[in-house]
């Protein structure tokens, strides 16, 4: 039998270190559980929240009451250690996984990592702790309506939400069980990608669980993402702000805005808790809550409560109008490729959480509860640190089966950051090469004219997928001609002998191999690609121009490059 420490109930966190670390954790190994020797996920240490079993330790979901010892752990504990992982225990929660704020459990309010005073974000409150403080590398959680996103937003880590399904619950006391996830919590999305490469795999014991094709293609490098058509953030002006620094970050990584109807999405949202479906809450502990109501805290009791006044029938009008909504939802994917937004619209103080449960919880949620109703995958990943010092968080969103697809850009978001590791204050590493994702072959060209930035003909490179890499100079071997009767004007960029030249300004555009050959094929003669000798020794494939067509055309070397012509040709005459 596992030895382990016994769960004591700790009082709410006063002492920050202390009382903080106490609350976080439910059952603290009193040696971790060792991992398999050489796995992939050799080194790493994780928790998991106490609604997952582990063989021999009891499984409370934070009801003293409830609390049960499996003889066997959950399928992906079982995973995590074949791949190499220790565990060193379980995690504080809002009981029964009902709530996204860390306050409702009888272990003790789990504090935010930044600022006791405020909540730590639930239900997975304590397996962000530990992870924020550094005492894991990684901990398991769970999301029904944001439960693994939330806590990461407020405690500047990255929680990735699985597609449906792709992560075997089996073992995981359930909440919902038909909209459940295993969800994972790291400081960076590369060990957050690793995780979840070593916990996928189809269970045939878990009626939920599901084998897909994941998209492995990284989005372009232009790409859209979806902004709600209605934000709110409660009052909050803080949040609001950094989410308007976050959107100016995503258009720096190549992303364009794109308002989406967000009615659909909020309509299903409300349906979480505001119609029949809570009834599965209800369900997925009926036995127990039945003889034992009186257990269970407020206002967990009241919300599993509400389930037993529904009928079949309207279970059934639920899901159906569910239904409804998912395909009105699913028009805005002809116009983007991922949606942002806020993790949590607002972050409040413990104080003032136990005042207000339920309306504040519901805040928490506004941008978290219909993800999983609607079959989407999502990733929180850290954006900002607020001017009163708390983290604040973006989701980003995708379809089914997109979870790499969308690490792959939280990666490149969060570095661009500049951030700390959770609440450790240590420098973000390097960014890794994410599992599952392909790179995909490119080619870099340089541009001279009319297809600079901002330029008529620039379109055809975006349109491709090609992103800037720099704006630099040719060797001094070039002369630049603007050409005759060309319509929009053209240069024609020619080499000619060692000092006859000059150094011309030009941007290199780097595009998908499989969409050069498409490109090449708009350039009209007497123009082509040719190799340029680039200021500093480098080559690059570029623009050239035959020489014959150089007769008659103007040669404007002098100038330095198109964007200089043009603006002498648009600049107005002198009086």
């Amino acid at each position: 039998m596992m030895v382990h420490e016994d769960a004591v109930p700790a009082g709410p966190a006063g002492n920050f270190l202390e009382g903080a670390a106490a609350a976080a954790w439910i059952t603290r190994l009193a040696a971790p559980l060792a991992g398999a020797a050489g796995g992939p996920l050799a080194g790493l240490q994780f928790a998991a929240k106490d609604n997952i079993d582990v063989a021999d330790v009891p499984t409370t979901a934070a009801c003293p009451a409830f609390a049960r010892t499996p003889a066997v752990h959950a399928q992906v504990v079982q995973r995590l250690l074949d791949a190499g992982a220790a565990l060193h225990g379980k995690t504080n929660l809002d009981q029964f996984a009902c709530g996204l704020n860390g306050t409702r459990s009888p272990y003790g309010p789990v504090p935010n990592s930044f600022d006791a005073r405020y909540v730590s974000g639930g239900s997975s409150s304590g397996s962000a702790y530990v992870v924020a403080t550094g005492q894991v590398d990684f901990a398991l959680g769970t999301d029904t309506a944001g439960s693994g996103r939330v806590p990461a937003g407020l405690n500047n880590i990255v929680g990735i939400k699985p597609t449906r399904g792709l992560i075997s619950a089996r073992g995981v006391v359930p909440a919902a069980q038909s909209v459940d996830c295993v969800s994972i919590f790291a400081r960076t999305v590369a060990v957050a990608a690793r995780v979840l490469q070593a916990a996928i795999g189809f269970d045939p014991e878990d009626p939920f669980a599901r084998s897909l094709e994941l998209e492995t293609r990284p989005l372009p490098a232009q790409f859209r993402f979806g902004v709600p058509s209605r934000l709110r953030f409660f009052g909050d002006t803080q949040a609001e702000a950094a989410f308007e620094r976050s959107l100016a970050q995503l258009r720096a990584l190549g992303g364009s805005p794109v308002e989406i109807d967000y009615s659909p999405l909020s309509e299903a949202a409300a349906l979480l808790y505001d119609s029949a479906l809570v009834a599965e809450r209800y369900a997925a502990v009926r036995d127990f809550f039945d003889g034992h109501d009186s257990e269970v805290i407020e206002p967990v009791r009241g919300i599993l409560a509400q389930g037993r006044g529904y009928g079949a029938a309207d279970f059934v009008d639920a899901r159906v109008k569910l239904q409804a909504l998912g395909q009105r939802a699913a028009a805005i994917w002809a116009d983007i490729d991922v949606l942002l937004v806020p993790t949590a619209p607002a972050h409040y103080t413990i104080a003032a959480m136990q005042a207000d449960p339920v309306a504040l919880n519901r805040n928490l949620g506004e941008y978290t509860n219909f993800v999983n109703l609607l079959d989407y995958a999502a990733i929180s990943v850290p954006a900002c640190l607020r001017e009163d010092g708390l983290p604040f968080g973006i989701t980003l969103i995708g379809r089914a089966g997109s979870d790499f697809q969308l690490a792959e850009l939280g990666q490149r978001f969060h570095h661009a950051t500049g951030l700390a590791l959770g609440a450790t204050g240590q420098p973000l590493p390097p960014p890794e090469t994410l599992p599952q994702i392909a790179p995909v072959p490119t080619v870099r060209v340089a541009v001279v004219g009319a297809h600079l930035s901002g330029m008529p003909l620039n379109g055809q490179l975006t349109e491709r997928g090609a992103r800037l890499v720099e704006a630099t100079h040719t060797a001094a071997d070039y002369r630049l001609y603007a050409l005759p009767g060309t319509v929009p004007p053209k240069p024609g960029l020619a080499r000619v002998a060692p000092g006859e030249g000059a150094a011309i300004a030009v941007e290199i555009w780097e595009m998908p191999l499989a969409h050069y050959g498409s490109f090449v094929a708009l350039i009209p003669a007497p123009l082509g690609i040719g190799t340029l000798a680039l200021a500093g020794g480098r080559s690059v494939q570029g623009f050239l121009c035959e020489s014959l067509a150089l007769d008659g055309a103007d040669d404007i070397t002098s100038l330095g490059g198109w964007r200089a012509y043009m603006a002498q040709r648009t600049a107005p005459a002198p009086a």
